[in-house]
């Protein structure tokens, strides 16, 4: 929501999706609209390469996890993979050293696809791999949206 309080509502974690939403749709139109040049394995590779390290050896661990407690490197493959720093530097050093392709569209497509359509962004060390409520987000989420029509100050009195 903002600097300091670090969590969003279903409302702006909505608007959020929605945004990513509109940049997969331009990523998807270019794509589409450049589709004759497109290489394709690299394509494939490219998007499918994000999930093959970053996701499945954690989702994996997960599930054969009998606490759902995993090591800290998974949510780090994780994170690496999914961010889009990580992937634009990727992406700069394709293109110094092989040239721009319509394939690296693959990339932001992935991940542009990951938050807009599944709403998952990059994973804290605090909550389990897999999506799963947090009783204490839970709790902090039904009292913020509980109050959300009540401005509050800083003191926590009602302004109104």
């Amino acid at each position: 929501m903002d600097a300091v309080n670090r969590f969003d509502t279903r409302v702006t974690h909505g608007l959020m999706r929605l945004e990513q939403a509109i940049a997969l749709g331009v990523c998807v139109t270019l794509f589409v609209l450049h589709l004759g040049e497109v290489r394709w394995l690299p394509a494939v590779l490219l998007f499918a390469y994000i999930d093959l390290v970053g996701y499945l050896p954690g989702a994996l661990a997960y599930r054969r996890s009998e606490t759902g407690r995993i090591p800290k490197a998974y949510y780090v493959l994780y994170n690496l993979t999914h961010s889009f720093a990580t992937q634009a530097a990727l992406v700069a050093v394709w293109v110094l050293v092989a040239g721009w392709e319509w394939a690296l569209l693959a990339i932001p497509i992935h991940l542009c696809g990951d938050r807009a359509l599944f709403g998952n962004t990059l994973k804290p060390f605090a909550v389990r791999f897999e999506p799963e409520p947090h009783p204490a987000f839970v709790r902090l989420a039904a009292e913020v949206e509980g109050r959300a029509l009540r401005p509050v100050t800083t003191r926590g009195l009602a302004t109104s």
